[in-house]
């Protein structure tokens, strides 16, 4: 089947969210949505989030999921958000325990921070299937850029979240706690073995030098001749080289700091303490 697709971007983070619909019904999820945030202030937005709902209720669509790629660094989800407003179950890969145990500690969270992942609705992992009305989806478990990145193949279309970006900008850094250039090599394999007429779905664009407009579509066909990090039958020891020089020069996301510590708890903000107040930490040269 081929599911109806509705892109939603964040220019503020090059950040797109997805509705994915049953193409034969009102029924569809939403992947990788975006809580907007603005770190000087500390003052949090629904405008994203709020385009989506308006965009289901207009539709008349049923919110069967809310699925998350990864723990995002680069911005917040709005899961819970939306899931209050427009209902829908929320997951992300099972190893979402191992990104919570390897934060809790580097925010020092304590043990009230329960590390089991239940803050989620769902865990998927590897071989997992799930539906959208008759729509069909099966859950890849795809790590390297952190150890719970999946890609949701539903229908004739995957979303890979930040595993690979479109052909001419190339594939996800892997320098965070627990990524791993050469697992995402091995990751990125797995996709491309997807029949060549899959159509991609990316988490990201940063339009690459000499492109004009941010793009999220293009086909597995595509990576495999064009990617600029892993087309054209790219091995994995020069990729692994490739990358780790690339990610030792790059800069941590603006958004890291809050975003860990939010998306961790599915979207959920850190209790607030007796007067009902929220806080974030900063960890000191711990990242």
């Amino acid at each position: 089947m081929t599911p109806d697709v509705t892109a939603f971007f964040d220019e503020a983070t090059n950040t797109i969210s997805f509705v994915v619909k049953d193409p034969e019904g009102t029924s569809c999820a939403i992947i990788d949505s975006v809580l907007d945030f603005d770190y000087s202030s500390g003052r949090t937005d629904t405008k994203s989030a709020d385009e989506i709902i308006a965009h289901v209720q207009e539709n008349n669509l049923k919110v069967e999921w809310i699925l998350e790629s990864h723990v995002h660094a680069d911005h917040l989800s709005a899961a819970p958000y939306l899931q209050e407003k427009i209902g829908g179950k929320i997951g992300i890969g099972k190893n979402i325990t191992i990104v919570q145990d390897t934060f809790g500690k580097v925010f020092n969270e304590g043990t009230e921070f329960q590390r089991d992942g239940s803050q989620f609705d769902k865990l998927f992992e590897e071989g997992d299937s799930f539906m959208i009305g008759q729509l069909r989806g099966d859950v890849l478990h795809t790590p390297g850029h952190t150890p719970a990145c999946m890609t949701y193949v539903i229908g004739d279309a995957a979303f890979v979240g930040d595993t690979l970006f479109m052909p001419d900008f190339g594939t996800a850094r892997c320098d965070f706690p627990g990524g791993s250039s050469e697992t995402l090599y091995q990751s990125i394999q797995k996709i491309l073995a997807l029949p060549d007429e899959t159509r991609i779905f990316v988490g990201h664009d940063y339009k690459a030098p000499g492109r004009d407009e941010y793009a999220w579509e293009t086909t597995v066909g595509e990576q495999k001749a064009n990617n600029v990090h892993v087309g054209d039958g790219a091995d994995k020891d020069s990729f692994v080289e490739m990358r780790d020089t690339r990610d030792a020069s790059l800069a941590m996301p603006k958004l890291i700091i809050p975003s860990l510590q939010v998306n961790m708890r599915a979207g959920q903000m850190p209790e607030p303490d007796e007067e009902g107040d929220v806080f974030l930490k900063v960890p000191v040269n711990k990242l």
